[in-house]
């Protein structure tokens, strides 16, 4: 409510006798209200002023009605008059009916009240514009302060904001770098502007479709090529088949012109696009054209022509390629290092061999397959044809070939002889495949194994000519400690006298194929030793093993479940190892005091970190596999109870062979046995007279075993 000072009682005084000396009084009628309203009439019009504090307070329905108690009536004509006069008189009139008499309290000091003069009154009503009471809105009766609807403050609208429209397009394309390629082409569906920034060339650097060629249309494949084509430096197109008849629609072949490496393996690629593709790319390092009929020696040719950058060159399967082609590039690409060229003919031109070994750049030679390969080609690989002659040795002089890794599979021409040359000749060769070379005897492998120090990979598959020689002298070999993967799988004479010794020395292996050999449960539990005893133990369940060791050990007659048993138990075995604590020692304020007593020794149980993943018997792979599977999740307690429940059925089924239908079927066969040695007749005795018991005599018996 709105209080009364001193000059809001004058303007109104003032207002209000020029308003009744322009136009008569118009009655207000007065309406009775109830509730909440009648109880906003009973308030009652507080002064705000300390100076006032004796004035009497009248019913607000007075001062708005216009009753005898109206603030209009005062009469303010002393100037002089105190604040006891002023009080009294108001107080007479505005006490309607309440007593003002004063009470026996001190009351405060008599301020003088300002006069109001005619001067002063003109001066005041100048400045002051006089409202019209009869257009002016007021609160009546039905209207009070609670009625009024408040007026919220109009909030400005927010500027539509576009998150991707006003992303930075680095920022965007570094978002979408996040994506499969699948993923970018449905994204590329939503909108022009989402199109544009999907197939922008800075997001297709590197385009691999090895894994999502099946996924992706060939409009698509042709759209992501063509405006990325600037940028794209990796293209590999491996197995896309649904170019067939679209390489030189949209300018694809003529795209790329920055391409470091490309692949179009297991392509259908017409010749054309393909000279087209090496023609524009002078900046090729890396070059996959496997399994490709277009690609020809013209191709070689224009490699040779146009990439004198090239570092790796695949052209294996590709049967119109053949070692005149290949000359070329060799001749023309002076860091060619990587050479693959596997069932390609003419490897028995001499003059081809003798530029491989001047050039002596290649670190990697794939020849599987190639028939043409003989002892005399290879021999010159190895030493030349007019090296200087070591006639205390008997062998040419010549330095160290830098190949490390060659590859040498089903090459039937080469034998022993050829390989003779290889000895000492390859320092560096990390990785030996002399698989299907039935020629190979243990002599010369071990004499190259021992010039090999940093040999990792050694296949020696379906090599029927060697024994255990050849793997205890692998054993003892310098690489025995490099060495991560080895595979002796189909040598039928090699067992566990030649394989413990390598499980015990050679401690880093992480791939062992030794299936249809004749190794047994030893082998077995001796690589699951050798895993524990390199692998380190935790105290955390929680934290999951890894596989350390592939093994193969499918189709081995000497292989039971008891040693399939022993390697799932080495992966779930979990230590109990007691430890000591140390004396605790406390200090004090002064001196320092051992702790007393003995120290109590504490349980803790390791966990392993490293596994074997064992490739066995089919009808037990199910088990081993169900194991291994809750071991990577660190369920140990699951898979000891599995390998618990399965050795109790192996058991059972063994006993059950014993003493049900097994047991019948060897009665029979006992039986069998002893009607084939049954009595002779004793024809020396009685002239070989038949009857029984008459003229017979028993075999004699050990009285040993009747069971076969």
């Amino acid at each position: 409510m709105a209080h009364i000072s001193a000059e809001s009682v004058v303007l109104e005084t003032t207002v209000a006798e020029q308003s009744a000396a322009v136009s008569p009084a118009v009655p207000i009628p007065v309406q009775k209200v109830k509730g909440k309203k009648r109880f906003i009439q009973s308030l009652q019009r507080m002064s705000s002023s300390p100076s006032l504090a004796k004035m009497g307070r009248t019913h607000s329905s007075g001062y708005r009605i216009g009753g005898k108690a109206s603030a209009s009536c005062i009469s303010l004509s002393s100037g002089t008059s105190s604040y006891g006069s002023y009080g009294n008189s108001l107080a007479s009139e505005l006490s309607a009916g309440y007593s003002t008499a004063p009470s026996s309290a001190m009351n405060t000091p008599g301020i003088p009240f300002p006069s109001f003069d005619d001067k002063a009154r003109s001066r005041n009503l100048s400045s002051v514009p006089i409202p019209d009471f009869r257009t002016t809105t007021r609160i009546t009766e039905e209207e009070d302060y609670f009625s009024i609807p408040v007026q919220k403050p109009v909030q400005k609208q927010r500027s539509s904001f576009n998150f991707w429209k006003d992303l930075p397009s680095e920022l965007a394309m570094q978002i979408l770098s996040y994506l499969e390629p699948r993923e970018v082409v449905r994204c590329s569906a939503v909108s022009k502007q989402w199109h544009n920034k999907c197939f922008d060339g800075q997001l297709w650097s590197i385009l691999d479709t090895s894994d999502f060629y099946r996924d992706i249309p060939a409009n698509a494949l042709i759209n992501i090529v063509t405006s990325a084509g600037p940028f794209v430096r990796d293209l590999n197109l491996r197995g896309c088949v649904q170019l067939r008849e679209k390489w030189h629609s949209q300018g694809l072949s003529e795209a790329c012109r920055n391409l470091e490496n490309f692949s179009l393996e297991g392509c259908r690629i017409e010749k054309t696009a393909i000279h087209c593709f090496l023609l524009q790319n002078p900046r090729l390092v890396y070059i996959n054209l496997s399994g490709l009929a277009a690609a020809t020696n013209s191709a070689m040719k224009v490699i040779a022509d146009n990439c004198p950058k090239l570092e790796h060159l695949n052209v294996s399967w590709c049967n119109n390629v053949d070692t005149r082609g290949l000359r070329k590039v060799v001749e023309a690409c002076p860091d060619l290092r990587d050479l693959r060229a596997g069932e390609v003919h003419g490897w028995d031109d001499i003059d081809f061999m003798q530029i491989l070994f001047e050039r002596n750049s290649l670190e990697r030679l794939i020849l599987m397959n190639c028939d043409s390969l003989n002892d005399e080609s290879l021999t010159v690989l190895m030493e030349g044809q007019d090296s200087e002659m070591d006639y205390l040795t008997g062998r040419r002089i010549v330095s160290a070939r830098k190949l490390k890794h060659l590859d040498l599979t089903r090459c039937r021409g080469i034998s022993h002889k050829g390989l003779e040359t290889c000895v000492d000749r390859l320092p560096d060769m990390e990785g030996l495949q002399l698989n299907k070379c039935h020629s190979i005897t243990d002599d010369v492998l071990t004499s190259m194994l021992n010039g090999m120090p940093k040999l990792t990979h050694l296949d020696l598959e379906e090599l029927t000519e060697l024994s255990n020689t050849v793997l205890q002298s692998l054993a003892n070999a310098p690489c025995a400690k490099a060495l991560r993967h080895i595979s002796i799988s189909y040598c039928e004479n090699l067992g566990d006298v030649g394989m413990l010794p390598v499980l015990k020395n050679c401690t880093n292996l992480e791939s062992l194929d030794m299936d249809n050999t004749r190794v047994s449960d030893l082998s077995l539990a001796e690589a699951a030793a050798m895993v524990r005893a390199r692998a380190t133990r935790i105290t955390q369940p929680k934290q999951r093993p890894a596989v350390g060791l592939r093994l193969a050990a499918y189709d081995c007659q000497n292989v039971t479940w008891t040693g399939i048993r022993e390697v799932l138990w080495r992966n779930a075995e979990v230590f109990r190892k007691i430890v000591k604590p140390t004396q605790i020692t406390s200090s004090g304020s002064d001196e320092s005091s051992v702790s007393s007593g003995p120290p109590q020794p504490q349980t803790v149980r390791t966990y392993p970190t490293e596994i074997i993943q064992l490739k066995c018997f089919y009808n037990y792979q199910p088990t081993v596999e169900e194991h291994t599977k809750r071991v990577l999740r660190a369920d140990f307690a699951a898979a000891t109870r599995l390998e618990r429940k399965w050795a109790e059925f192996m058991i059972a089924q063994e006993e059950a062979g014993a003493s049900g239908a097994g047991a019948r079927r060897r009665r029979r066969r006992a039986r069998e046995a002893q009607m084939m040695h049954a009595d002779e007749e004793d024809g020396g005795v009685n002239g070989g007279g038949a009857g029984v018991g008459g003229g017979r005599r028993r075999r004699a018996r050990s009285g040993g075993c009747t069971v076969m």
